[in-house]
């Protein structure tokens, strides 16, 4: 008989404006943020990511604030880059990062969550530039990725991880694993994120049980296979999947996050989980029962 696998106690359990339908720093389909704050504490978390830079007040004092009072404490900031392009886009890139960065040290967090630039845009599915990069521009996003993280720890004492994610470079199996080898794991550690990395065709749990080690930060959610199916064989971009529901409710999806969490917990380091159930736009009163539900499966798993 095989012996239980040990429960995932070093794990913290979060959730994200994504979850509301955040995708913006400013939309009129949004919820406004304090909704957000209010049902997401609601909804049983502790601990939140800051979203889209501009979403949550950019004041430290008043995010500190209005955190406080609802027991909410920031897991990590978000950035988005296109560190492929070269050198040119790096000052760009750099003021984005620093904005966000700053806040994200100041309400006490540890992490910055890198993710690429799309190939194509997520709403027309236009495409912007070729989906697979040359030689040259891995060794340069490998490089420049390097540069970010050596930069944010330096200035600001945080740790990048940076995200694979649906129609990006940095999404399958094979492109999760070419950036990894091509990385200093020193310098860059993952967020895998588990809806994005199966909607590429991805293993969650093989990819932490081979690179556990480069697995800095978790993101928790489900696709529906069906629906994905349909995605791939229409090659509908990222976007309009998500309006036909591609994202679905835990545990109606996959991966099955129970096996997920488990091996996380093998890795025996202390790991945040934030689930980012995408569903941009939504109804504003969706999103609360579901967070509701989603903590309590995740409660189920022993997380």
């Amino acid at each position: 008989m095989t012996s239980p696998s040990p429960a995932p106690t070093r794990i913290r359990v979060g959730s994200a404006p994504d979850s509301w339908g955040v995708w913006f720093p400013d939309d009129p389909r949004q919820v406004p943020w304090e909704r957000f704050l209010d049902e997401v504490a609601e909804a049983g978390y502790r601990w939140i990511e800051l979203g889209p830079y501009g979403y949550l007040p950019t004041d430290p004092a008043r995010l500190a604030d209005e955190t406080r009072r609802r027991e909410l404490s920031v897991s990590a900031g978000t950035v988005f880059t296109g560190l492929h392009r070269g050198p040119e886009v790096w000052d760009a890139t750099w003021r984005h990062v620093a904005d966000v960065a700053e806040l994200t040290r100041a309400m006490g967090a540890e992490h910055l969550v890198v993710i690429p630039s799309f190939w194509r845009d997520d709403k027309t599915g236009e495409v912007l530039e070729e989906r697979t990069l040359t030689p040259a521009q891995w060794r340069t996003l490998a490089r420049q990725t390097e540069r970010l993280g050596r930069e944010v720890r330096e200035r600001y004492g945080l740790k990048i991880v940076v995200h694979p994610h649906a129609d990006t470079h940095i999404d399958s199996e094979e492109n999760v694993t070419r950036f990894l080898d091509a990385t200093d794991s020193a310098l860059v550690s993952l967020c895998l994120d588990t809806g994005h990395y199966a909607y590429c065709g991805g293993d969650s749990v093989k990819l932490i049980e081979t690179y556990g080690e480069r697995i800095g930060y978790l993101h928790l959610k489900q696709v529906d296979p069906e629906i994905l199916a349909e995605v791939v064989a229409n090659e509908v971009p990222f976007g309009p999947a998500v309006g036909r529901g591609v994202m679905c409710e835990p545990p109606a999806g996959v991966p099955a996050l129970e096996p997920v969490l488990a091996a996380a917990g093998r890795l025996d380091v202390d790991l945040f989980a934030i689930v980012e159930q995408d569903m941009y736009p939504c109804p504003p009163d969706k999103p609360l029962p579901i967070a509701r539900r989603t903590r309590h499966f995740l409660r189920s798993c022993g997380a």
